[in-house]
């Protein structure tokens, strides 16, 4: 069932459910998450099996503000701080060493742990009102499109899993994921805040994970993260990034026979076919990233087969959006 975020009595209902080990849909302003109590191994199996998720696909833990870091991290690299400090409450996951004993199922059995302290008021009431950190993947089926509303939810899991309905997400993609746990920040996923405004605010050089298995710093691999699977994030449709060119191109030859068809694109086509879907793109990648998986999904509803998505622009605004797309197309 879908309960109003704003309603106090709804947030002590969620939070309730948190406590009694069940599982809550609850928004943040990148996706809504599903949630569970993150100190409870038998509550976060419920995530895993909900979601079809191996158990090893760490989950990220949502805390209510940077005191309840203490509780699941063993330590905190200066930089790590930093980055905390600059975009906390925020779209910004930090993979932190793990204390022993807490959390393991969320960690996936890892030694290290992702945490992230969102902005959205509902979430924050609802982690406040758990009084424990809340591990959330997005609230969908594993490797499929991530959810931005609470109806999606729904239609994920049926109307027994009770949500928190916050509106539409803000950002619309998660949130930027940086390992803190190899002596330099290492930029495991992507999302919408910038490699510049990262570095900016931690101070250091942020390395993507290519660049550091290069360089081989530190020892060992990097940690496995939430959504960094090459195929995820995926409609049921199949995804192809093309140019614009080739899409006109494309478009042109099939001519009026062209069907089940949609087109995502900044550029503006001819179409002749009155059963091929457009959705412009927005030249923005904030606001891209705001529709992205909205437009995956309503694609999905239309039943079309094929999606044509524009390339995104080279520029680092939008690398969130690229990693996302990149991934939906591998699916």
């Amino acid at each position: 069932m879908i309960l109003p975020g704003t309603d106090a009595e709804a947030i002590l209902e969620a939070a309730r459910r948190i406590q009694a080990g069940g599982l809550v849909g609850f928004p943040t302003e990148t996706v809504y998450g599903l949630g569970a109590d993150a100190s409870s191994d038998k509550a976060v199996a419920g995530i895993f099996e909900a979601k079809g998720r191996p158990s090893d696909h760490p989950l990220i833990v949502h805390v209510a503000d940077a005191v309840q870091v203490e509780a699941y991290a063993s330590s905190v690299p200066p930089f790590a701080a930093r980055l905390m400090k600059a975009f906390w409450p925020g779209p910004l996951t930090v993979i932190l060493p793990r204390k022993p004993g807490v959390a393991a199922a969320a960690a996936g059995g890892q030694d290290s742990i992702g945490l992230r302290c969102p902005s959205h008021p509902v979430a924050l009431a609802f982690l406040k009102a758990c009084d424990t950190g809340v591990a959330g993947p997005s609230a969908n089926r594993f490797g499929r499109v991530s959810p931005t509303t609470a109806q999606h939810v729904k239609q994920e899991f049926g109307d027994s899993l009770l949500v928190l309905d916050g509106g539409p997400c803000d950002v619309g993609i998660e949130s930027s994921i940086v390992d803190c746990t190899r002596g330099r920040p290492v930029l495991l996923r992507p999302g919408v805040l910038t490699r510049a405004q990262l570095e900016a605010a931690c101070g250091e050089a942020v390395l993507g994970k290519e660049e550091f298995e290069q360089q081989a710093l530190g020892v060992g691999n990097t940690p496995r993260a939430s959504g960094t699977l090459e195929a995820h994030y995926a409609p049921d449709a199949k995804v192809r990034l093309m140019d614009a060119g080739p899409i006109q191109t494309a478009l042109d030859l099939l001519g009026a026979e062209a069907a089940h068809i949609a087109v995502y694109a900044r550029s503006i086509v001819r179409i002749k076919s009155e059963k091929v879907l457009y959705r412009r793109m927005p030249d923005d990648a904030l606001a891209t990233a705001q529709q992205l998986f909205a437009v995956l999904r309503d694609f999905d509803a239309k039943g079309v087969k094929l999606i044509w998505i524009e390339n995104p622009p080279a520029a680092q605004e939008w690398d969130g959006v690229r990693d996302r797309l990149g991934r939906a197309a591998a699916g």
